[in-house]
């Protein structure tokens, strides 16, 4: 029977929802920094007004998503203390150095950067004014890198010496780390997939503006721009999975056997596009199975081997001792087709985008609707993304190294754990639903002001005077 006051189910379920929360709001924040330093690149090199007001539209939504990824962050941190004391005692050396690069380094550097951005647009020049919104756009590039190094490091544990006089990990190699294969191709992945959902977000809001006749000149190119940024992105995306599901092949097997559901080793493996059978695996009903491209993603050789998942529990039992090594079949088998179905979607979507309105023609009010509401698939596809990378590892926290099991903190009881997951998620909720109304607000607000100081016809295509930004916002 479930023990739902077992401390490691409920400090499990509390990571978990705490992590996938504040994921909601990361590729955001990635993504649309230098969104919105394109803009205003564009805005200092022409004049042209229609890219300032986009500038400061998207821009005030990206400072709204920061601030709740900030705090939904510093939690998620705090649980490492609190429900994973064991872990952290364990591997905290090595685990802890990167995350430590990234607050005392890139963070530092990203709050300052957004303090000049957001109090200095009447108060420094033209072009260092526009510095600050680039280096905060290299600031969160490298925030994301150290974060996805620390979590690298539990996919691909490397750096590191065992002592066993202290029981624990101890870091030798911080480069190896940084430069641990598997964050290199995770890096561009989320990147990619980032900027794909900033370009779906502008997208969505040009899309509803140009339904209702607003900003008709300012849409037009926010809207094209988000939908050739989506395209491009995705392409990346792809080329980068590739690379990433190699790397995946090489450290984590068990993980590439589980995306496919694969029990037995084989040689030119097929991809199933969809499939229903057994838990076992010992009996498939139906496939659609595209031949040789499960060896292809693993190997690039479409007759590469590709290791089963008997085989390998067999290996894992051998190596590491008596006990299941695989993770639930099920959830890696769906989430990775989610993951790469959505954001393929997503593209695709914006491929039709580009069709109907070329050559500025108005599409009918359906496809504004569908470029609205088709807003959340990237968000999905990496939300997903990141449910099968974390459930694929298991049941390891540390692969080949710590149990998920020993990792929770031993004296922490489970009703303490429980009354804080309600807690957070109740908490969390109502930050949910403010800080959504708070981008809707603003995505439907639009800019503001628009022919005020434009030229002498009211256009946007005249210059404005920087001077008098500070009256305009």
């Amino acid at each position: 029977m479930l023990d739902w006051l077992d401390p490691l189910l409920l400090a499990r379920w509390q990571f978990g929802l705490t992590t996938l929360y504040h994921f909601l709001f990361v590729p955001l924040t990635i993504g649309m920094v230098p969104v919105v330093a394109i803009f205003q690149t564009a805005w200092v090199r022409t004049g042209n007004l229609r890219y300032l007001h986009l500038t400061r539209l998207f821009g005030k939504i990206f400072l709204i998503n920061f601030a709740m990824g900030v705090v939904t962050g510093i939690v998620q941190e705090f649980q490492f203390g609190m429900n994973w004391s064991d872990y952290s005692r364990f591997v905290g050396d090595v685990f802890g150095a990167p995350l430590a690069m990234e607050g005392l380094l890139a963070f530092f550097l990203e709050a300052t950067m957004i303090g000049l951005w957001i109090f200095g647009w009447d108060k420094l020049p033209a072009k260092l004014h526009l510095a600050t919104i680039w280096l905060l756009a290299v600031s969160t590039t490298l925030s994301a890198y150290f974060i996805l190094a620390a979590n690298a490091f539990m996919q691909n544990p490397v750096g590191f010496v065992i002592n066993e006089e202290r029981g624990r990990a101890e870091l030798v190699d911080i480069w190896a780390v940084l430069t641990n294969p598997v964050a290199l191709a995770q890096f561009p992945h989320t990147i990619f997939a980032s900027i794909m959902f900033a370009a779906v977000v502008v997208v969505a809001v040009a899309a509803y503006h140009l339904s209702k006749g607003q900003y008709i000149d300012e849409m037009r190119t926010a809207l094209r721009f988000g939908l050739i940024t989506n395209i491009v992105m995705f392409a990346g995306v792809a080329i980068s999975g590739d690379q990433l599901s190699i790397i995946m092949t090489q450290t984590q097997p068990m993980k590439m056997a589980a995306a496919e559901a694969l029990y037995t080793t084989t040689a030119g493996a097929s991809f199933s596009v969809f499939s229903l059978g057994t838990p076992d695996g010992s009996s498939e009903i139906f496939s659609i199975r595209i031949p040789y491209l499960l060896s292809f993603l693993s190997t690039h050789d479409f007759f590469g081997t590709v290791e089963g998942i008997n085989d390998l529990q067999a290996q894992y039992e051998q190596q590491f001792g008596p006990g299941d090594y695989t993770p639930i079949i099920w959830v890696t088998y769906w989430s990775f087709r989610w993951m790469i179905g959505l954001g393929a979607l997503s593209a695709l979507v914006s491929m039709v985008g580009l069709w109907v309105t070329r050559g500025g023609r108005t599409p009918e009010g359906w496809a504004w609707k569908v470029a609205i509401w088709s807003a959340p698939l990237p968000l999905l596809a990496s939300l997903i993304g990141w449910i099968f990378t974390e459930m694929g590892r298991q049941p390891w926290i540390v692969f080949g190294l710590m149990l998920t099991e020993d990792g929770v903190s031993p004296g922490v009881a489970g009703w303490e754990v429980l009354l804080s997951l309600i807690a957070f998620t109740l908490i969390y909720g109502a930050l949910a639903v403010v800080e959504f109304r708070l981008i809707v607000r603003a995505a439907v607000d639009g800019p503001k002001d628009w022919a005020k100081y434009g030229g002498a016809d009211g256009s946007t295509d005249g210059p404005v005077d920087p001077t008098k930004l500070a009256t305009v916002y």
